[in-house]
């Protein structure tokens, strides 16, 4: 069984690295050839295969939901239900819709579930509601950059079609109003509202949340940094774990008071209420992937139970990988899919089955040593970071929010309905707890030795590490099982891959509609611009730059220029300051930064690696007319070979430019000056440039239309190669005396429900 599960998870696997998908034809080819597998009786090749035909006709009817191409940017009219619990922020709620009708121009069009976002909503969007409104849609469309979170994947894992926003004319119309316990939605929707009335304003309210139903838009960023530092943000979300040890304690509890009474089939009546509490829990969650998961192998296990069979472990290990994988095939995209699988296998791997039975203590200990130094492979692959501290912090952790803090915020939860000025006080003994662990927690962030960053490794080197893992920790009586650390050491030595002395690697981000560019030379590192800010919780430093930095391994800036004050260019400054050390700050706003910052002007050059930079604009002792004209532009050279970052300037400091720096404009890489506005990229500038090839960083149908068509067609005169960070994600220029090279990592890392 064991094996026949890991055949059918690689045939799902392989077609995830697909950038299309195979033609019909061949579905008919593999359910033939799955046929002959099964006639000669080789079930790894059957399951491998049906893995792959499943797989395939799964991907295809859900990429059928998503938006047609013809249908985006046009008013669209919609009815539907709200999903799950809507997220706010200070500019505007984000949630899911379900449509139950759609139409454009009276003409009725097919969409499923999509996410939607209101601007300054003049109502209040709760769960299970219905209404009516006119939208814009595009298709599913997110950020490529290396590192960064693949937010297009995250949609088609989630099944929405579409994403958009709600037009505030006409006026959205709420149809309906559920009762408080029509749905699950509604449901949670009514704990919601009660819990941010009965908490008000108590420090742990969105701790609280997120341990009861999920909603974990109430965490702060400095409370996600504390939790991922210390390795201890699983804790978070309503997974395994808590189900886990909650359906337990109901099971064990309900076991004695059953033994007690002699009660007949004690085992069976406490498996089902604790199958029973397990599925209140997870609906608490809104049935999320990581707790269907956890309801998967709870029901496999506690059904033996009921059913009275002897299953081993790693049978209901293998019966829960095929269920999900069955119900759930992109559940393989997600990171939380091989963490929670291969800790339980881990567990299962080193506790089960020993001669020598450990006790309480040695077994809990020796536990959050084996997964914590257990899924470092994982850990690194997805996040490039390992927390050092993570045994003990979890040690303490893992029995205050399992054993203390979810029964109370459970039993709070249940409290509500009954009476709510009784869980008032359950509440704030959680809060209490909760404190007293926010400070233990925030003491070992603090640590100089918290968490080790790496750069991401390559797929096979966390094979090697994860068999290494298990090897370690295989019973005694293996042989050469110091052969471990032979295997472990790729991921711990792996080299960074750098530019040569006299080569340049400029990687502009894909930032949306900014501007965010690392420029890596040998030794040195400069960062040109940050990215915007959206909000106090979101921002592209935080969210594409810091990510990117990580999975290079870099934490030292040499230089930071912002070129200008505009929120998209300086936005995400900040998060850039409090993970790296910046050890010299360029700007042409040099008022509105920290002390420390310098101007830049025209004349400034130094020299890194035989790498030349030389900031080009604005003047010395002259301000132009706005402060897009003053932008830095900087100039880097190697060789022969160069490229030109403009900032914002626009036609004013173009013809400045070309006055006072005609003979330096001459690059073969030019970043188009405010991402292709019309009001930049002047014919005359862009004849003094020359440039072979135009990048564009520009955001998928942005609001200002850029870039504009008429500055394209002067790009198209000037026979340049044009690249949009929009429909390229980041692109990775190469820049040596004898070579000019770009790449496109969208295209480099295309699959299937890529847009």
């Amino acid at each position: 069984m064991f094996f026949l599960a890991l055949s059918f998870l690689a045939g799902i696997v392989v077609v995830q690295q697909f950038s299309e998908l195979p033609a019909p034809i061949w579905l008919f080819c593999l359910f033939v050839l799955a046929s002959a597998w099964a006639y000669f009786r080789h079930w790894r090749l059957m399951f491998f295969t049906i893995g792959l035909l499943w797989a395939i006709c799964f991907a295809s009817v859900r990429m059928q939901d998503k938006l047609v191409e013809q249908f985006e940017g046009q008013y669209i009219q919609l009815e539907g239900k709200v999903i799950g619990l809507p997220s706010y922020d200070e500019r505007r709620v984000r949630f899911d819709f379900v449509v139950m009708k759609a139409a454009i121009k009276n003409k009725n069009i097919d969409l499923n579930k999509i996410r939607l976002s209101w601007y300054f909503p003049k109502e209040k969007i709760k769960s299970g509601q219905h209404w009516q409104f006119t939208v814009k849609l595009k298709k599913p469309h997110g950020r490529v950059n290396p590192g960064g979170f693949n937010y297009e994947r995250w949609l088609f894992m989630q099944n929405i079609g579409a994403t958009g926003y709600v037009r505030a004319n006409p006026l959205p119309r709420l149809i309906f109003t559920p009762p408080v316990v029509q749905n699950i939605d509604s449901i949670r929707q009514f704990i919601s509202d009660k819990l941010d009335h009965l908490l008000g304003d108590l420090k742990n309210k969105g701790l609280i949340k997120a341990l009861t139903i999920g909603d974990k838009q109430g965490l702060s960023k400095l409370q996600w940094q504390i939790f991922r530092d210390t390795g201890t943000v699983h804790l978070l979300a309503i997974s395994g774990l808590h189900i886990g040890l909650v359906s337990a304690f109901a099971y064990f509890l309900l076991l004695r008071i059953n033994s007690i009474l002699a009660i007949r089939s004690p085992q069976q009546i406490a498996a089902l209420f604790a199958i029973a509490l397990a599925i209140f829990y997870a609906a608490l969650a809104g049935f999320s992937l990581p707790t269907q998961r956890a309801l998967v192998m709870l029901s496999i296990a506690f059904a033996a139970i009921i059913w009275q069979r002897n299953i081993s472990t790693i049978h209901i290990l293998s019966m829960a990988l095929l269920a999900v994988l069955f119900f759930d095939p992109p559940a393989v995209l997600s990171a939380g899919f091989w963490l929670s699988f291969l800790a339980v296998a881990l567990i299962v791997f080193c506790l089960a089955g020993r001669l020598l039975k450990s006790g309480y203590w040695n077994a809990t200990i020796k536990v959050h040593c084996i997964t914590a130094m257990g899924l470092s492979p994982l850990l690194v692959f997805y996040f490039q970071q390992i927390s050092i501290i993570s045994p003990l912090a979890n040690f303490l952790s893992v029995p205050v929010i399992s054993l203390l803090v979810v029964p109370l915020c459970l039993l709070g939860v249940v409290l509500i309905f009954v009476s709510p000025l009784f869980s008032i006080p359950v509440f704030n003994c959680a809060d209490l707890i909760l404190q007293g662990l926010n400070w233990f927690l925030s003491e070992m962030a603090l640590l100089p030795f918290a968490t080790v960053t790496l750069a991401a490794p390559p797929v096979y080197v966390i094979g090697l590490a994860v068999f290494g893992v298990f090897l370690l920790f295989s019973p005694k009586g293996i042989p050469a099982r110091w052969l471990a650390f032979l295997f472990i050491l790729p991921l711990i030595f792996q080299s960074v891959e750098k530019p040569e002395t006299g080569e340049v690697e400029i990687s502009l981000l894909d930032v949306g509609q900014g501007l965010s560019a690392v420029v890596q030379t040998k030794n040195r590192l400069l960062l040109f611009d940050t990215g915007a800010k959206f909000s106090e919780q979101y921002d592209m430093g935080d969210a594409v730059v810091v990510p990117f930095l990580k999975h290079k391994a870099l934490k030292t800036i040499d230089m930071l220029i912002i070129s200008h004050g505009d929120n998209d260019h300086i936005g995400g400054m900040h998060s850039i300051l409090k993970y790296a050390k910046v050890n010299k700050l360029l700007t042409s706003v040099s008022e509105q930064l920290v002390p420390d910052a310098q101007s830049c002007y025209a004349g400034q050059s130094w020299l890194w690696d035989q790498v030349l930079f030389e900031i080009l604009s604005p003047p010395l002792n002259k301000k132009l007319i706005s402060k897009n004209n003053n932008s830095c532009v900087l100039k880097i050279s190697a060789g022969e070979n160069s490229l030109l970052l403009t900032g914002d300037i626009e036609e004013n400091a173009e013809k400045w430019l070309i006055k006072h720096a005609a003979a330096q404009l001459s690059s073969d890489v030019l970043v188009a000056p405010h991402h292709g506005s019309k009001t930049s990229s002047s014919l005359d500038f862009l004849q003094h440039i020359q440039a072979k090839f135009v990048l564009i960083p520009a955001g998928y149908r942005n609001r200002f239309l850029f870039p504009h068509r008429q500055v394209l067609e002067r790009y198209k005169k000037m026979n340049a190669v044009v690249f949009n960070t929009a429909n390229d994600g980041a692109l990775i220029v190469e820049l040596n005396p004898n070579k000019i090279a770009v790449e496109s990592i969208r295209s480099k890392q295309r699959k299937y429900w890529n847009h």
